[in-house]
């Protein structure tokens, strides 16, 4: 499937760009996609979902690809709280009441936010992942070995040496953590080159490393913000229809023997593991996702 054009639309503190599939009186869908990823991951489930009626909509996170601030003074934050008010302000934007939403890594962290700060604006969530909110005080103390052995890449953004190696190497870099956090799906040079022109985004790198800092609290928030980081401190709960999916080979976050989400998701929920598929679920296990979504949608 051929991308769809590019749309815009004011949102906030942005200029989002994003491509929009199937009927646009059709219930509506947001797929959002994670670092380092754009919207390209999402080709085949947004053919399968515009041919079951779907108004599709997926868009380029704060920056990626054609997604500008509207001003130059504006933070180039990318801590949680801004990926999750960039969502809200686009359905705003957009004029779409409430919504399905699918997302993994940064995008799956929005939606989780969303659904559990905003419950009446989401329909539904597939979190790839699963509970995906960041828990900021247990991030920025010691964690057991062999996540801090995952987490290496968040070591080396926070330093100064990480950040000049994003901005010089950016592509043969994020190319690195595609073959690591997926090391059973074998795409080629072509498929990454066409998400990786999203990284020469002029906002990227400052908002990758702002998001990398920030979590671990060593970078201050945008001050606009700090209500909504506050109310992830305390770990809200998701109160609506939920589906995990979790790449059993995923190389960053493997899923654990145990499901350790299932008190954070109050509503009706499940969690699914996925053979020979990694981090990049949607691409690499579209028909699954879209399955999840399609359960959810047509129970509730």
């Amino acid at each position: 499937m051929s991308s769809a054009p590019i749309r815009r639309v004011k949102a906030g503190a942005l200029d989002v760009a994003y491509e929009e599939y199937g009927s646009p009186d059709g219930e509506p869908v947001l797929l959002m996609h994670g670092f380092p990823y754009d919207p390209r991951c999402f080709d085949r489930m947004a053919s399968l979902l515009a041919a079951e009626g779907y108004r599709t909509v997926v868009p380029y996170l704060r920056g990626y690809g054609p997604t500008r601030f509207l001003s130059a003074g504006t933070m180039r934050s990318g801590q949680q709280a801004a990926l999750a008010r960039d969502l809200i302000d686009l359905l705003d934007a957009l004029a779409i009441p409430r919504a399905a939403l699918m997302g993994f890594d940064w995008g799956g962290r929005a939606a989780c936010i969303a659904a559990a700060l905003w419950p009446e604006r989401v329909r539904c969530l597939v979190s790839a992942g699963g509970y995906n909110i960041q828990n900021i005080a247990q991030l920025a103390g010691t964690l057991p070995a062999e996540v801090e052995y995952r987490l290496w890449y968040q070591t080396y953004f926070n330093t100064e040496r990480g950040r000049v190696g994003l901005e010089v190497n950016r592509a043969e870099f994020c190319k690195q953590l595609w073959r690591l956090w997926s090391p059973s799906w074998k795409f080629d040079d072509k498929t990454y080159a066409r998400s990786a022109q999203s990284f020469d985004n002029p906002d990227f790198v400052d908002v990758v490393i702002h998001s990398y800092r920030h979590r671990c609290a060593n970078a201050p928030g945008d001050p606009s913000l700090e209500g909504i980081e506050r109310a992830l401190a305390e770990q809200p709960s998701i109160k609506v229809p939920s589906i995990s999916l979790f790449g059993a080979d995923d190389g960053v976050a493997p899923p654990s023997a145990k499901d350790k989400d299932v008190s954070r998701f109050t509503g009706a929920y499940e969690r699914r593991i996925l053979p020979g598929v990694g981090h990049n679920v949607p691409q690499e296990a579209p028909e699954a996702a879209v399955s999840a979504l399609l359960e959810l949608m047509r129970a509730n």
